[in-house]
């Protein structure tokens, strides 16, 4: 299934939030450091709930690097990207990777690989959505694509 990329992430009720989505669709969680917390965060935990054992969880120390290994699609999801996460035709396998909740992704990425990134439509001038519900929208579109095909851990 699609792996989920949060780039530094620095709120734990998000990623613990995200751990939720993940467990219910059978997404891979990837954690690029530093994060702004500790795996072990209470927050975080608490967030997660029970729902950490059906997730398969990994960190990354470098993100570009990873990249660069890939043999299968990924996409950055950033509110200054101006292709609609919605024209993007996903696979089962794609990695769907968000910047922090505070800075983003970096400029570097987009530099190097623009065509990969991809936007959630917002109002103009709003602030953009929450880290985890993002997360929640671009996973259940790959997934609605792929008619709902869930495995079970």
């Amino acid at each position: 299934m699609v792996k989920v990329v949060l780039y530094q992430p620095q709120i734990p009720q998000n990623t613990g939030n995200i751990v939720r989505t993940c467990s219910v669709t059978g997404s891979d969680l990837y954690l690029v450091a530093p994060l702004g917390f500790q795996i072990t965060d209470r927050w975080l935990k608490r967030a997660g709930l029970d729902y950490w054992e059906g997730v398969s969880m990994h960190t990354v120390d470098n993100l570009e690097s990873m990249l660069e290994s890939l043999k299968t699609p990924f996409y950055f999801f950033s509110s200054h990207a101006e292709t609609s996460y919605s024209d993007i035709s996903y696979t089962s396998d794609d990695w769907l990777i968000f910047g922090s909740e505070t800075d983003g992704l970096p400029k570097s990425f987009r530099a190097r690989w623009p065509e990969k990134f991809v936007t959630l439509p917002m109002i103009q001038g709003k602030r953009c959505l929450n880290l985890a519900t993002s997360v929640g929208i671009a996973v259940y579109e790959a997934y609605r694509q792929n008619q709902f095909a869930f495995t079970s851990r």
